[in-house]
């Protein structure tokens, strides 16, 4: 569908800084239109009638849709997202499928109450759709983000209003077919290409608009606060940011798993990952025996084409974001920081946008490399002597999305999973819980909800109360 405008914008490969398809740009009066078609399929159309067994059996021809175009959706997001063909075929599309699969059974298994209100008295306590959700997506999970949001925005009875990152909106377009044609109605699911400051703010700023969801950066998670209080007071969904701390202790008796889980937890996706561990937080006595393990897992990282299947880490999204990871890079050499492992943009005869995996030593908590989220290859490696001391660096941060702690002792294993300040805490691994999981932030990296798990599908729903006297 055209833009009411009539405008198009360009979507670029990142691997190649060539320019892959124009995409129709929506603006205010495209948002309005999605709005109104949201709104009627909502309150007019049969998706809100329907049982929510009937509801589950759509969704799910949905998911199967989406998994037997894997290879096709794969395709879609490396050359717009410039991630690599293995994690896009292999992860970003069976998680959305997976996402979609696991609300969609939700649907018809989540039950009403009564409430203990004493004979002739009836409480019920219902949930029901929230309404008209607006959905506004990132760039650096383009798929598996979106099943975060619409499956259960979906499997709750809402309709949804759907803003992808301007940088990757293909993908999205691509499965918003793959809903129709699986069935979902009309109006159900809708997809407005454009940006920030236009699209994104008229979902924003909409009156119509029950509740936004978004995920990205800390400083745009508060314009949508400031959309809602200037409009309806719609419900805000945000996660953000993050600046997330790894200890490892001194009886890690596993040093080789941790600089596994490490260079994982900072490379993959080439560091453009909210929970990425960007700052390593190691006691000094073991200090350099892990750095030396990092730095040789470092060098097993392939970047290159990410449509070679070997390739295990892609492109910067795009130039402009580049330039922000190389200019921390530059900020962290002027502070006095020591580079062991990296620093350079590489493959530039590509004309795409590449940083190799970077290691900073002896960085000051104080410093800008410590305290920004950089959204890139890059870790900070501060040393530590008590365990007092780590878990104040861990917690002097204004972020709160993720922790990290490797040690073999259970107690202290506890009271520092406790003790961090953030949404998700891995012991001895670099993970994030799996869709059963709740994912989201303290501080600044989120509020307002959760991505995944029962509390995601649950946000998408207002308590409503039915009192019945009886007596």
């Amino acid at each position: 569908v055209e833009a009411a405008s009539g405008k198009t914008f360009a979507t670029l490969n990142p691997a190649t800084g060539r320019e892959l398809a124009q995409v129709a740009e929506g603006d205010a009066a495209d948002v309005d239109r999605a709005v109104a078609a949201a709104r009627t399929a909502f309150e007019e159309g049969p998706w809100g009638r329907l049982a929510p067994v009937d509801r589950k059996m759509l969704i799910l021809r949905f998911a199967s849709l989406v998994e037997a175009h894997t290879d096709e959706l794969a395709v879609i997001e490396t050359l717009e997202a410039g991630k690599p063909i293995s994690d896009c075929s292999g992860l970003d599309v069976p998680d959305l499928v997976a996402t979609l699969r696991w609300h969609a059974e939700a649907a018809d298994k989540l039950y009403d109450q009564l409430s203990p209100s004493g004979p002739g008295k009836v409480g019920m306590v219902v949930r029901e759709p929230i309404g008209v959700v607006g959905a506004v997506l990132p760039w650096n999970y383009p798929l598996m983000m979106a099943g975060w949001k619409i499956g259960p925005i979906l499997a709750a009875g809402n309709t949804c209003v759907v803003k992808p990152a301007e940088q990757t909106s293909m993908s999205t377009i691509r499965i918003a077919e793959l809903a129709v044609e699986a069935g979902i109605p009309d109006g159900v699911f809708n997809v407005v290409p454009g940006f920030g400051e236009t699209a994104g703010a008229a979902i924003g700023l909409h009156p119509d608009v029950d509740c936004v969801a978004f995920t990205g950066s800390t400083e745009v998670g508060r314009h949508f606060l400031r959309y809602s209080a200037d409009s309806n007071l719609k419900e805000v969904l945000l996660e953000c940011g993050g600046k997330s701390p790894v200890i490892v202790m001194a009886d890690a008796d596993d040093l080789d798993a941790a600089a596994t889980g490490i260079c994982e937890g900072i490379f993959w996706n080439g560091g453009q990952n909210c929970s990425a561990n960007s700052r390593l937080i190691v006691q000094r006595s073991v200090e350099d025996e892990l750095l030396e393990r990092i730095a040789e897992r470092s060098r097993d990282w392939v970047v290159g084409d990410p449509l070679v299947a070997e390739t295990t880490m892609g492109a910067m999204i795009e130039e402009a974001h580049l330039d922000k990871v190389l200019s921390h890079i530059v900020d962290a050499h002027e502070a006095g920081s020591t580079c062991a492992v990296g620093g350079n943009r590489v493959r530039e005869e590509s004309g795409g946008w590449f940083v190799e995996p970077t290691v900073f030593t002896d960085v000051d908590p104080d410093s800008r490399l410590a305290r920004e989220e950089v959204f890139g290859p890059v870790l900070a490696v501060t040393a530590f002597d008590t365990p007092e001391e780590a878990i104040r660096l861990a917690n002097d941060t204004d972020y709160g999305l993720a922790g990290t702690i490797h040690t073999t002792d259970l107690r202290t294993a506890h009271l520092a999973a406790r003790a961090i300040r953030a949404g998700t805490v891995a012991v001895n691994c670099y993970g994030e819980g799996d869709i059963t999981t709740p994912f989201g932030g303290f501080k600044q990296s989120g509020f307002g909800g959760r991505d995944k798990s029962i509390a995601a599908h649950e946000q998408y729903t207002e308590l409503k109360t039915i009192w019945m006297d009886l007596s």
